[in-house]
């Protein structure tokens, strides 16, 4: 049995997303706009939830849009080795993310314990260091 086409506003909330949010994924081209038949408003198939949730999917795991746009034009499965070569890419990505936030950590648990031995009317700790080291110029 074939579902019944869907209204923008009916695609939006079944995807939990906003209309304009459909709208703007249309403008960059990474969801087709459907035909509108005259004097009429346009529907959406359950291919275009299928392509919605799997933007969604995408953004999750942390690609961009242009880099999602790269993949649903390899969705018809004779660019796997591309999709994995972009995937790859993404995780080296992630990987130095996560590395610079456990250097971030770090430093700010460092002067968080500096915080705490510092006692009595002394200029704080965390604020000068700020202030006069250029290691944490990069994080902020």
């Amino acid at each position: 049995m074939q579902a019944k086409p869907l209204t923008i506003g009916q695609l939006a909330k079944a995807c939990g997303v906003g209309v304009e949010t459909i709208r703007f994924y249309q403008h960059k081209g990474l969801l087709p706009k459907p035909p509108r038949a005259y004097g009429s408003i346009r529907r959406y198939g359950r291919e275009t939830v299928a392509r919605l949730k799997f933007i969604q999917a995408a953004k999750r795991l942390g690609f961009r849009l242009e880099e999602i746009g790269q993949l649903l034009r390899l969705e018809d499965g004779t660019g796997c080795i591309e999709a994995r070569e972009l995937a790859q890419r993404k995780l080296e990505d992630i990987r130095a993310r996560l590395s610079d936030l456990k250097r971030m950590e770090e430093a700010l648990v460092e002067l968080i314990e500096r915080c705490d031995q510092a006692h009595g009317q002394v200029r704080c700790p965390l604020i000068a260091k700020l202030e006069e080291d250029p290691l944490f110029d990069s994080f902020f």
